[in-house]
């Protein structure tokens, strides 16, 4: 008898664990999502990867191919910014997208790593002269459906 109970003791502390566990992998895990095709540069396309860190924030991992040199856009611009637009602060600059292609390829690559305290609904990128813009005011080439 006392095997048993002690059977179903160490299996409900493992249950419980598997469960605890289960939980805290869903809540970190990143979600994936797709920038819409873009008329200004329909070769463009980009994915965020979108997680909560152990503080509350929002990390994001941002990755754009075939994004044309801002400066042969019409009318031309300097640089990218990203944006996220949040349902209670409005809309925020997050960073300027560099973007770069490799010795041997003639993909344009860019990325962005960042974190936000704001929660994000939805993800965009302009074109812009100024880095340092606090307001989108250029072209936006890519965006995001809300999420």
């Amino acid at each position: 008898m006392k095997q048993t109970k002690t059977n179903l003791t160490i299996k409900g502390i493992l249950y419980i664990t598997l469960t605890i566990c289960s939980i805290i992998l869903l809540q970190s895990c990143a979600k994936k999502i797709t920038f819409n095709t873009s008329p200004v540069v329909p070769a463009a396309e980009g994915t965020v990867k979108l997680k909560n860190d152990n503080n509350g924030n929002y990390e994001l991992d941002l990755n754009v191919m075939h994004l044309a040199d801002p400066k042969r856009l019409n009318p031309s611009k300097q640089l990218y910014v990203v944006w996220i637009e949040t349902e209670q602060n409005g809309i925020k600059n997050v960073g300027q997208l560099k973007t770069s292609s490799g010795l041997f390829s003639k993909t344009l690559k860019s990325s962005l790593k960042t974190i936000s305290s704001f929660k994000p609904n939805r993800i965009f990128i302009t074109a812009e002269d100024n880095a340092n813009t606090q307001y989108p005011g250029g072209q936006t080439v890519l965006n995001t459906d809300n999420f």
